[in-house]
């Protein structure tokens, strides 16, 4: 007899007694991330920033000029301003100091609308709560009415360490029980006011390997000294960490700049200038409905008029790479948000109307592609600040603007002011002006050319026709690691180097003369070169911004010119075209030059030995050589063959002293580091650029160290 079981379905587990209610600062220390991102270095340092920005709000309000940030040996960190202090009188609502309620009390502060900030960087009334929440042990101190006021916390709670042996956060605590005390420690001059937090991360919240970064400490205070100028920002690290500036003992940097995001925009650019910093700057009203307090304390709506104040520093280099920073009330958005939207906006549509307006000067027709946003950022740097009260961010880590009406008043802004720089007509403005939009030109031209490049100048396999330049002599391997493209000097030296080549892996590019110095240039000229066209077709990758160094088809470029000064000449416009247009390539150490020898010396032999033959590659190897076989008593054969170019080479020549990979000699072009990079800039735009004195000057310095007997001529 079988028996039949009833499958149960199992009671729900989920009643109202599982919902947990996190009060106070417990909810911060449940989910950090929620408020400061992650626990990692990036959190640690987002709750200085909170602090900091308190203290530089109050210097935007112009209450404060000096901020100070001490990074101490224990681990913690202190901020110092000389603001206009917290206020330490009680808050009626809430019965507690000023002081206690800013540190223990989410969403509290002076900045929901009730007048003391006009502008700032701080609007949720969360920041130093949130500090406070995730420190171990937090002291804050104000000086205001005579006296110096106290109040130390634990992990968010008001009490009283036992401090005998110094603070710290392992001393022993008593929380407040019955009433909070906000302490009276000292007395100070009735006009001295002023706030000092310090405060120790609590690592039960931070892992060990979270630190406070100097680095990342003294380019947030250097930016902030740009956007808040007067104000005088000090970073001292007493850490004595290795491998940092202060590993030796207590380091201190001080800024102060007074120009504003002027400087800052010269301070960001690292390319040769197209035009001086222009600086934008307007203002536009917008109207928004807010909750705000009533007198007795209840949010109501509220319709109130807003004043958004848009400063915006820019200029165009000769690079491609767009630098642009944002900033709101001071504080950075790196992700951008409406102000950069109508930035861009405004930037895109006043720079096609000037380039439409004078597109005859500017030789563009029907026939050429729409200027796009990214022909008019390339080589501009450019700082984009704005300012007004409760601006709306996307979360509290303040990385996206999200306030819709600055949008469009950015982007008026921009378009009226950008449009009288434009269209001035003062002779250096007007100058200037030409070149931006030629450059604007020039770079849409590029971008087309460079898109059409990739399009045609894939290897084409045997059945396919191929569009490459007719008088390159390509080689027949398609490994890019091993083939090589050798740019040649003249057409007289390819003939030489066509029967010195391995065909299999070695392709074979003439240049007619010297190529265009692109350092002068605008990129308009440099597409009409067919030379430099032709170069940058072969090597298939692209130019400038869009050159993209895995679509290269050669694993080694190396130029081979005579061994004269013209040689050298057309060398240096070679590196020069692929420093400015393809320097990936040269980064990746894939630019060679050729080392072709100077002499070549028959040895004669003796006693029925056969001879040799010796090549030298300078003047002073030369002279050793010859000295050397006098000594041994050998004769060689006069005159001694001197190579004025690689045309004057036979074949088999060539081959073994420039073209073979196991007895030639090359010269990897390379940039080690920043530095080198930094300097070849620098060398470059004195050898090549516009300015001609410099370049005269280095000409008549360096003639006191030729020897005239060295000159060919």
């Amino acid at each position: 007899m079988s028996t039949a079981v009833a499958a149960t379905k199992p009671e729900s587990s989920y009643t109202a007694r599982h919902i947990s209610v996190l009060e106070g600062l417990e909810a911060v220390r449940k989910r950090p991330g929620m408020y400061i991102g992650s626990t990692d270095s990036r959190g640690l340092m987002h709750c200085l920033w909170e602090i900091i920005d308190n203290a530089v709000d109050e210097a935007l309000e112009g209450h404060a000029s000096e901020v100070v940030i001490v990074l101490h040996p224990d681990g913690s960190v202190e901020v110092r301003d000389d603001g206009r202090g917290i206020p330490v009188d009680t808050v009626e609502s809430v019965g507690l100091s000023g002081v206690e309620v800013v540190f223990t009390k989410l969403h509290a502060g002076g900045k929901f609308g009730g007048g003391s900030y006009a502008a700032s960087g701080g609007l949720h009334g969360v920041g130093a709560s949130v500090v406070n929440a995730l420190s171990a042990r937090l002291d804050v101190e104000v000086d205001l009415g005579g006296k110096t006021y106290r109040m130390t916390f634990h992990r968010g709670e008001p009490g009283v360490y036992d401090d005998k042996g110094g603070p710290s956060p392992e001393n022993p605590f008593k929380p407040f029980t019955s009433s909070s005390e906000l302490g009276v420690v000292g007395k100070v001059p009735r006009k001295r006011t002023g706030t000092r937090v310090r405060y120790w991360a609590d690592r039960q919240i931070f892992p060990p390997s979270a630190e406070f970064s100097y680095e990342e400490l003294i380019e947030r205070a250097r930016q902030t000294s740009f956007l808040v100028p007067g104000l005088t920002l000090r970073v001292r690290d007493e850490r004595a960490l290795p491998d940092t500036p202060g590993a030796e003992g207590p380091v201190e940097e001080v800024f102060r700049h007074d120009g504003g995001v002027v400087d800052f925009t010269e301070h960001l650019a690292t390319d040769g200038p197209v035009s001086d910093v222009w600086l934008l700057a307007g203002e536009g009203t917008f109207a928004e409905t807010v909750q705000h307090l009533d007198a007795r304390g209840h949010l109501a709506p509220k319709d109130v008029e807003r004043t958004c104040k848009v400063e915006v520093a820019l200029r165009w280099g000769t690079g491609y790479d767009a630098n642009v920073r944002s900033f709101v009330n001071i504080v950075a958005t790196p992700k951008g948000g409406t102000h950069l939207a109508g930035f861009e906006q405004g930037l895109l549509k006043t720079v096609r109307k000037q380039i439409e307006a004078n597109a005859r000067r500017l030789k563009v027709t029907s026939k050429d592609s729409r200027i796009e946003k990214d022909d008019v950022l390339a080589g501009l740097t450019a700082v984009v600040t704005v300012r007004f009260p409760e601006p709306q961010f996307e979360g509290q880590t303040k990385e996206v603007l999200g306030t819709a009406p600055v949008r469009g008043i950015v982007s008026k802004v921009v378009e009226t002011e950008l449009t009288k720089r434009l269209t001035s007509t003062k002779r250096q403005e007007k100058a200037e002006a030409t070149q931006v939009l030629e450059k604007v030109v020039g770079e849409m031209r590029a971008r087309v050319s460079a898109r059409l490049s990739k399009e045609i100048s894939r290897r084409k396999n045997a059945l396919e026709s191929s569009s490459l330049p007719a008088k390159l002599a390509d080689c027949r391997s398609d490994d890019v690691e091993r083939s090589e493209l050798f740019i040649v000097e003249g057409d007289s030296a390819l003939g030489t180097a066509k029967l010195a080549r391995s065909s299999d892996f070695q392709a074979l590019l003439p240049i007619r003369g010297k190529i265009l110095n692109v350092q002068k240039a605008s990129p308009g000229e440099i597409l009409k070169n067919a030379e430099v066209a032709s170069i940058i077709q072969v090597i298939g990758a692209g130019s400038g911004r869009t050159f993209d160094l895995s679509q290269t088809r050669y694993g080694k470029v190396v130029l081979m010119t005579d061994a004269d000064v013209d040689g050298a000449h057309i060398r240096t416009l070679l590196l020069t075209l692929f420093f400015r247009y393809m320097r990936p390539l040269v980064e990746a150490g894939r630019v060679f030059a050729a080392v072709p020898p100077l002499h070549r010396v028959e040895i004669m032999g003796s006693g029925g030995k056969k001879g040799e033959v010796v090549y030298t590659y300078s003047e002073a190897e030369l002279t050793n050589l010859l000295a050397k076989l006098e000594r041994q008593g050998r004769r060689y054969k006069e005159p001694i063959q001197r190579y004025k170019g690689l045309g004057e080479m036979d074949a088999h020549q060539l081959a073994e002293t420039t073209m073979d990979p196991e007895r030639r000699t090359l010269r990897r072009i390379s940039m080690a580091d920043e530095a080198a990079i930094v300097e070849a800039e620098r060398v470059f735009e004195l050898l090549m650029g516009n300015d001609v004195a410099p370049r005269k000057d280095f000409i008549i310095d360096g003639a006191q160290h030729i020897d005239p007997e060295r000159i060919d001529a």
